[in-house]
């Protein structure tokens, strides 16, 4: 604890400093030689871990709605009915820790210290990512340098392999030996190198696997990355939330309960998790969201829906301090070893069938035992005919459905609800569905307004329903 109040308030000086450095960078007059233009290469590691756990949230806030774990209590509230939206504050928050990395990238290749440079290339790899999978084509080449106020936009695919050469290249610069190693500036890892770079290989394989309907994926290539990644859930990236900092998920959670309604469980999720849908209940539920305080059941709400006559404020189920995921000092979960056995099993599948098959036990296992399940409970819910089914009878959508119970709330669900064609059993469309998109899901985020009124030029024409390049 001590740690991270250390880190916490380092974070709050180093903000005040890189708000002042960005400043200075974007507007370049009154120069005073007596401030600080260029943040310290701890402070900027500081902010840039943290605010990748903030940009996970952000985005998971949005797309917890679009693939059902979270439903709004408002009738055809935007969130659930996928209307179009602008983000602005989620792409200007994206856009600011990669101004920061490239920075922190620039700052330790110019000082010699490679394993910050690692770092910050795999950190820029994670938010480059996240800002393509839900935006297609960004400014990227010309995004970060404040020379135009017009930046082009980059091809999304093109955005991918730039991806891949950060995860190689900071693997690479992690491998080596340095001078100025990480230390307690590190929200992830604490400066544990070893650690860094199973998640290089970690995402390498995320994203290699975000390929599957394109000719460009690779099975064995993603085996490969596996192969150097996580171990265990010990190994895990996540930021582990403190006195002064709540877990945002509990902010939400503590907020409902003071009447600013939010994380309101939809009916698709419960039914997934109570054996309604899949004949078997997930003990999983208990440890993730509430019952309603009325009935003592798991109650839903059907997105787009709304509550309907449910007017009391605890007669469905939301998430609640207490639980795994929205606790005050719970971790918010970045990458995790759950999430790499289904993508194992997955790459698997085709070529080595009983891989894929116990990878996918595995990742079950893992992501029960990380949110506190006990082991009788996990024996009895993997030992069902519905979830040991046997590798005969073991399908793709057995891995879909068990990974979008273990990637609660966190916005990879949305890429494989992507790939996926949102094809998870008794998977409805919300009421009330925004009729611009023609009785389909949501493929894309519709860019911000604030591109829409300073870089409209450049601004590509798609709607809601174009598809990231990965998706076609």
């Amino acid at each position: 604890m001590k740690l991270v109040r250390k880190i916490y308030n380092y974070a709050i000086f180093t903000g005040v400093l890189l708000f002042a450095a960005s400043c200075e960078d974007y507007l370049d007059i009154n120069e005073n030689p007596n401030n600080p233009v260029d943040a310290p290469l701890n402070g900027l590691m500081v902010n840039t871990t943290f605010e990748t756990a903030q940009n996970t949230y952000r985005l998971g806030s949005t797309t917890s709605n679009y693939v059902q774990y979270l439903a709004s209590p408002n009738q055809a509230s935007s969130s659930d009915i996928m209307d179009d939206l602008s983000f602005n504050n989620t792409w200007s928050n994206l856009y600011n820790a990669m101004t920061d990395l490239n920075d922190m990238i620039l700052e330790a290749n110019e000082t010699g210290a490679n394993h910050y440079e690692g770092a910050g290339q795999i950190l820029m790899a994670l938010n480059l990512a996240m800002t393509v999978d839900a935006f297609g084509d960004v400014p990227f080449s010309e995004g970060l340098n404040f020379e135009t106020l017009t930046p082009a936009y980059d091809d999304d695919q093109e955005l991918y392999t730039q991806v891949f050469e950060y995860l190689d290249n900071g693997i690479a610069n992690l491998s080596q030996e340095t001078d100025l190693p990480i230390d307690e500036d590190d929200f992830f890892f604490e400066g544990d190198t070893d650690q860094w770079i199973k998640l290089g290989n970690m995402l390498k394989a995320r994203y290699l696997n975000h390929l599957s309907k394109t000719g460009e994926y690779s099975p064995e290539e993603i085996l490969a990355a596996i192969d150097n990644g996580f171990e265990s859930n010990e190994d895990d990236a996540q930021v582990v939330y403190f006195d002064e900092e709540y877990n945002p998920w509990a902010q939400v959670a503590i907020d409902n309960e003071n009447l600013l309604l939010g994380g309101w469980i939809s009916e698709q999720f419960i039914e997934a998790t109570d054996g309604t849908t899949f004949g078997v209940e997930d003990p999983r539920i208990s440890y993730m969201i509430s019952k309603d305080t009325i009935g003592g059941e798991y109650i839903g709400v059907v997105n787009g829906a709304g509550r309907g006559s449910a007017a009391e404020q605890y007669s469905r189920s939301t998430l609640e301090v207490g639980d795994f995921y929205s606790s005050e000092l719970s971790p918010l979960l970045i990458a995790t070893y759950a999430e790499q056995k289904f993508i194992e099993a997955e790459a698997a599948f085709e070529i080595d069938k009983s891989r894929s098959y116990n990878a996918y036990l595995d990742g079950i296992r893992a992501h029960m035992t990380k949110i506190g399940v006990e082991d009788s409970e996990i024996e009895d819910y993997i030992s069902d005919d519905a979830v040991s089914m046997g590798e005969g009878n073991f399908t793709i959508d057995h891995i879909f459905k068990e990974k979008w119970v273990a990637l609660f709330l966190h916005p990879e669900a949305w890429v494989d609800a992507r790939r996926y064609d949102y094809s998870y059993d008794n998977f409805d469309l919300p009421e009330n569905l925004n009729p611009d998109l023609n009785n389909q899901f949501i493929r894309r985020l519709r860019y911000p307004d604030s591109e829409v009124s300073r870089n409209r030029s450049n601004l590509p024409d798609v709607t809601l329903l174009d598809r990231i390049f990965w998706d076609e």
